[in-house]
């Protein structure tokens, strides 16, 4: 039986360069590593990985496996689950970190399920018990109205991190650490799924996975216009992103990049304001990472004032105005 040690981060990329939840979950594994005396190691893998393995080292890794093979050029599940699993089991962590993104909601049970361990989704906090040396996961329950502690006995445990939930650490070059080119078969013909066609997310201004500060409107905006002009206004003023719920997607007011719920983004900004918001259970999910909450709604019985710090009850044609004319 194979000894399980160590903490492995599998990293994604952006341009060639390390993504902010990569960096995230250095500084969250070299805690964790810390804490059991043992190594950080970071999985990197596309078709060409440059200089990221030695970023990856810059955050807190000890050791950087590097996977290039062409297959992996763009996102494919059935190819990057073979990469991650034949390293896992050649490797044996104790503990495999992944982002609660796009492609670790995905990779992660299925990587779970093949090794036939236990997963835990977007978790706020991880620490380890001192004396079994197993892993302690916050996350939250209840459509984020509470939060509860889980573990597990079994290895090795697989956990993903919700993005903001940890702090990267300063980026140090000096840091010394190694860099295993890693060569892994990848069995092309093993394809359940075909990419027909990749859109590209267009990107103006802010990202919401990236705003110290997001706004974010409701149903009750009415239509697309408020989006482009009130919303966007309050935004820039404060140098932050405009969001939207659930239904201003579905009516078309909005692009699907900018809902925000449990089934579309998941942020965690310093500052959420969410105007002519209901409050789903569903939304609430989405956003109960923000470190403040602010709702705006003509409705005093909504929901979102629950969730709320602060809150104004008025139409916001008259309450937004009254702070951006200011």
């Amino acid at each position: 039986m194979a000894e399980y040690k160590g903490i492995l981060v599998c990293g994604e990329l952006a341009d060639e360069k390390l993504a902010s939840i990569t960096t995230e979950l250095l500084g969250c594994g070299r805690k964790l590593a810390n804490s059991l005396q043992e190594d950080l190691s970071c999985l990197l893998a596309s078709d060409v990985i440059g200089e990221a393995s030695k970023e990856a080292i810059a955050f807190g890794a000890d050791k950087v496996y590097a996977v290039e093979h062409p297959a992996l050029k763009e996102y494919q599940a059935d190819f990057y689950i073979q990469a991650i699993k034949k390293l896992v089991k050649e490797i044996s962590p104790r503990t495999i970190l992944m982002g609660q993104t796009f492609m670790g909601r995905d990779l992660a049970p299925r990587l779970a399920f093949r090794l036939g361990t236990s997963l835990a989704t977007d978790c706020l906090d991880l620490s380890i018990d001192p004396e079994t040396k197993l892993l302690i996961q916050t996350r939250p329950v209840y459509g984020g109205n509470a939060q509860a502690i889980f573990t597990s006995e079994l290895v090795p445990q697989v956990v993903t991190v919700r993005t903001k939930a940890m702090s990267p650490l300063d980026r140090d070059d000096s840091r010394k650490g190694e860099v295993v080119p890693t060569k892994i078969d990848i069995d092309t013909s093993k394809v359940m799924t075909k990419i027909l066609e990749t859109v590209k997310e267009e990107a103006v201004g802010i990202k919401l996975e990236d705003a110290p500060v997001i706004v974010c409107g409701g149903r009750g905006m009415g239509g697309p216009e408020p989006f482009k002009t009130t919303l966007k206004t309050l935004a820039d003023l404060l140098h932050g992103a405009v969001g939207s719920s659930r239904p201003p997607v579905d009516n078309g007011w909005v692009a699907e990049s900018l809902h925000i719920d449990l089934t579309g983004k998941i942020i965690a900004p310093d500052i959420y304001i969410a105007i002519a918001v209901s409050g789903s259970s569903q939304h609430i999910a989405g956003c109960s990472g923000s470190k403040h909450l602010i709702a705006i709604n003509k409705d005093p019985e909504a929901n979102i004032f629950r969730e709320a710090e602060f809150g104004v009850v008025g139409k916001y044609e008259e309450v937004v105005p009254a702070f951006t004319n200011k």
